[in-house]
């Protein structure tokens, strides 16, 4: 039976059927074969091994230079995050100014209220332009009187110059403003645990979060835009000239930032360039 069988050399040259093998032939047949085993039973180990490492590690690992951008995008997003608090904690987000001549010769009444509270300030004639008809800017100095709105609590409606404010639509501002802040947390809460983790995986909710807080913010200036048209109209007893302050500026630039912070995480959570999608020749050309 053994004869049927060819065993080969180290050289590879067939041993014919019966021919002989010493003792050290044969174990070195033998040790050459379990070597081959053991060769290749270490390589695919060393292949299994990295593998392994290979799934188990990140391979979405963040980049100095991702990481770089990243951090610069979160920065352009806290920016838009604090405009949009130092807006909502103001109250100058409209100048309500009667005529100079309205009261008296020597003083007038000028307001001022947001989004939480009013105030009435008690200005002198003699401090405002000559070329001015109507008394303010509020900026003035002169005595305040400042009150928190009502209708958050007993349901009140506050009156302004005989003129009415409309309670339901400056809760629904304040409302979507509390909203946008929830939204702007969380996607600095995302953020940060991109930058901890080294994963590009929260990048995406960061930027849904913070694309709908800028949304949401300048959707509530349209709403307090509309109560302030509902407000004037609902007297016409005394006349008033009104203006959007500086807190409204720093709301609308403080939703164009989180918007533009919101484009800017999502671009860098794609996994390609899409500049060089969008422009393949002109990159040829470079290259």
């Amino acid at each position: 039976m053994w004869s049927t069988f060819f065993l080969h050399e180290d050289d590879g040259r067939p041993l014919p059927p019966g021919a002989s093998l010493g003792s050290g032939a044969l174990g070195g047949v033998m040790g050459g074969g379990f070597g081959g085993r053991g060769a290749g039973a270490g390589a695919m180990g060393i292949k299994r091994r990295a593998l392994k490492s290979s799934t188990s590690g990140h391979p979405r690992g963040l980049t100095e230079m991702q990481e770089g951008k990243i951090k610069l995008a979160f920065f352009v997003a806290i920016v838009g995050v604090v405009m949009t608090v130092l807006g909502l904690g103001t109250d100058f987000w409209v100048e309500l100014s009667p005529p100079k001549s309205f009261y008296n010769n020597r003083t007038c009444l000028a307001a001022h209220y947001g989004l939480w509270k009013g105030c009435t300030r008690t200005l002198w004639v003699a401090d405002i332009d000559p070329e001015r008809d109507s008394c303010g800017p509020a900026e003035l100095p002169g005595e305040s009187n400042c009150t928190y709105f009502k209708f958050y609590t007993t349901g009140e409606n506050t009156v302004i110059f005989r003129k009415t404010t409309d309670k339901s639509l400056n809760v629904v501002t304040a409302m979507m403003a509390l909203c946008s802040l929830f939204l702007m947390l969380m996607g600095s809460i995302c953020i940060s645990m991109s930058l901890s983790k080294g994963e590009s995986f929260f990048l995406k909710p960061a930027s849904v979060c913070f694309i709908l807080s800028g949304i949401l913010v300048l959707l509530s200036l349209l709403v307090f835009n509309q109560s302030v048209v509902l407000f004037l109209a609902s007297d016409h007893l005394v006349p008033l000239h009104h203006e959007l302050s500086w807190s409204v500026s720093c709301v609308g630039c403080a939703g164009a930032i989180l918007i533009l912070g919101g484009i800017i995480f999502l671009v860098l959570s794609l996994p390609y360039n899409p500049c060089r999608r969008c422009l393949p020749q002109q990159n040829e050309s470079n290259s």
